[in-house]
C-alpha cells in the first residue's frame, strides 16, 4: 500500500471513529426516585460548600426516624463527628426543634403548598434556648421566584426556586441582627430541597456564605 493510501485510510478510520463518538447517545440519568410522602428510613445526604474558604466543610446525613400527622422527627449526623442530632419539623419542613433550640412556631424554611410560581408568604418565630436563656425573635418573606431543573450528584429535578430573606434580634439586645438570605429548589418529588445556598450576616458583617446539594437519597429498602 502506497503512503498515501496508507494515509488516507488512516484519516478514514479516524474520521468514521469521531462519527461513532458523535452519535453515541448520551449517558442515561438518574431515575428520580419517587418520594412525595415522608417515611421512616427517608434519608438525604447533603455536601456543604463553604464559599469563603472555599472548601467542603460538611458531609450532613439525613434519616427520617418517625413520621406523626402532625411532626416529622429526623436523624442528622456529620461525616468525621461522633455526635448526632434530632431535628423536629412539622409537616411542611419548618423546623420546630434541634438541640436545645426551639423555634415557635417554627423557623420558617419550610413551603407551602402546592407551590406555584409568584406565591408568598410572611412568617415570625421565636428562637428560644431556655437552657442559656435566650430569646430572638425573627421575622421573614419567602416568594416561589421560578422553576428550574438542576443536576446535583444525586441526579437531575424539576423544582421551585424559593427565595427567603429574614431577620433575628435578641430580646435582650435590639441592636443586635442577624440578617440571613436563603435560595432553596426544592424537588417535589423528593419531598427535599435538592440545593440551598445561605448568607448570614451579623449586623452587616458577612458571617457565612454556605452552598449545600444533595450528593445522595433514598428510600428504605
Amino acid at each position: 500500500m502506497s503512503r498515501y493510501a496508507a494515509t488516507m485510510m488512516a484519516c478514514l478510520l479516524a474520521g468514521t471513529t469521531l462519527a461513532s463518538a458523535a452519535s453515541d447517545p448520551p449517558a442515561a440519568a438518574k431515575p428520580v426516585i419517587a418520594m412525595e410522602a415522608p417515611l421512616q428510613g427517608d434519608f438525604w445526604t447533603y455536601e456543604v460548600r463553604d464559599e469563603i474558604s472555599g472548601k467542603v466543610s460538611a458531609v450532613r446525613r439525613n434519616i427520617v426516624t418517625e413520621v406523626t400527622p402532625a411532626e416529622i422527627s429526623v436523624r442528622v449526623t456529620t461525616d468525621g463527628k461522633e455526635a448526632e442530632g434530632l431535628n423536629i419539623y412539622d409537616r411542611s419542613w419548618n423546623l420546630k426543634n434541634t438541640g436545645e433550640w426551639k423555634y415557635q412556631p417554627g423557623d420558617g424554611s419550610g413551603i407551602h403548598a402546592p407551590l406555584k410560581i409568584g406565591d408568598s408568604w410572611s412568617f415570625s418565630a421565636d428562637d428560644v434556648n431556655s437552657s442559656k436563656g435566650f430569646i430572638w425573635k425573627r421575622s421573614g418573606h419567602s416568594k416561589v421566584v421560578g422553576q428550574e431543573t438542576i443536576t446535583t450528584k444525586a441526579g437531575t429535578f424539576e423544582t421551585y426556586k424559593i427565595e427567603t430573606t429574614l431577620l433575628r434580634r435578641p430580646t435582650n439586645d435590639p441592636s443586635r441582627k442577624h440578617e440571613i438570605t436563603a435560595m432553596t429548589w426544592y424537588a417535589p418529588a423528593i419531598d427535599h430541597w435538592a440545593k440551598r445556598t445561605y448568607v448570614a450576616r451579623g449586623n452587616g458583617h458577612l458571617l457565612t456564605n454556605n452552598v449545600i446539594e444533595l450528593v445522595e437519597y433514598g428510600r428504605k429498602q
